[in-house]
């Protein structure tokens, strides 16, 4: 635990970014009839019937000393869909850092193997070598802010049935765009 907090004491650096990362299984639910939409003094209506089509999975990126985040959705969360994503944060948005200081989870895909899963050995090794990785402990995922990220997408966001991964970008695309632009 004193390990996560002393890296969330340290200063801003722009050569050694600070970067939390988690994800979550995202249901997708549509509704079998159409809503009935609100009215003044009448709330909206959706019936309890819905189906279900499939899950889908969001990885959420998040540097809490500047106040960005993005968000990518997956259909699944492999250790091949983690790597990707890691490599996108490290190659991507931190291409000018010497080390992405990473902040996860204890997840089985959450290291350094994902890499070699996703990547043939030598950029593997790259990217490995470009990260400084930092566990929460066990029972200790609330350390990570990313996760606290995601509570707050849960309750602004996801707090509605989304029924398809086409809507699904839509929406948190947006929400996205508004918390990076208030850079929250």
């Amino acid at each position: 635990m004193e390990d996560v907090i002393e890296v969330y004491h340290r200063p801003y650096d722009p050569k050694r970014p600070v970067v939390c990362i988690d994800e979550q299984p995202i249901p997708l639910i549509g509704e079998t009839r159409t809503p009935i939409p609100g009215a003044p003094g009448r709330p909206a209506r959706y019936d309890y019937e819905y189906t279900r089509n499939g899950t889908a999975n969001l990885f959420v990126a998040f540097a809490p000393l500047v106040g960005w985040r993005h968000i990518e959705g997956t259909q699944r969360r492999t250790a091949q869909d983690f790597g990707a994503f890691l490599r996108y944060v490290v190659d991507d948005v931190y291409a000018e850092a010497e080390r992405v200081v990473l902040v996860t989870d204890n997840l089985n895909v959450h290291g350094v193997g994902s890499l070699y899963e996703a990547f043939d050995p030598v950029t593997a090794r790259r990217l490995a070598e470009k990260i400084e990785w930092h566990y929460t402990p066990k029972h200790g995922s609330w350390l990570n802010v990313a996760e606290v990220e995601l509570s707050v997408l849960a309750r602004q966001c996801l707090d509605r049935r989304i029924g398809s991964a086409a809507r699904l970008s839509q929406v948190v695309a947006a929400w996205v765009k508004e918390r990076n632009g208030r850079k929250v």
